[in-house]
């Protein structure tokens, strides 16, 4: 379903849009502990005046339906009313523009700096199924400095 509404997102601002490669492994080194991530590959083309469109086409895709789930619209309203606090930055894209090309990803961690001091900020897939306690040690899992 994420891929899915993934590849939605891309078709507003992109066009042949398509999956390369779907649900496939990669290992990553967590400091002491081996973790294993789960990605596809969704490609389009974008127009050759891309460029001058990047902050209105970074705004069409944020928040990232990966971050926040789907159905995202429902999704978003029901974070929101839950939280109760104004999020500010949900996630957000980090990333290198050379003026040609544009290599970026999502933020799912990132510190943030707030009044007296940072805040850590870690996502997680919380879905129907979760289970609480697991959910929380794989928090603590993905919490480490490289």
């Amino acid at each position: 379903m994420v891929v899915d509404l993934l590849r939605n997102d891309l078709s507003i601002v992109a066009d042949e849009v398509r999956v390369e490669r779907f649900r496939y492994i990669t290992k990553i080194e967590a400091g002491d502990k081996k973790l294993l991530q789960v990605s596809s590959h969704i490609s389009g083309k974008l127009g050759s005046s891309w460029h001058l469109k990047l902050g209105s086409i970074l705004e069409a895709l944020l928040p990232a339906g990966s971050i926040s789930g789907t159905p995202k619209k429902s999704t978003l309203e029901i974070i929101k009313k839950v939280e109760g606090y104004e999020r500010g930055y949900f996630s957000g894209v980090f990333g290198v523009f050379d003026g040609e090309s544009f290599d970026s990803g999502v933020m799912i961690r990132f510190i943030e700096k707030a009044d007296g001091g940072y805040i850590y900020k870690s996502g997680g897939g919380i879905t129907l199924d979760s289970d609480a306690k697991l959910e929380y040690n794989e928090l603590l899992d993905k919490v480490y400095l490289p």
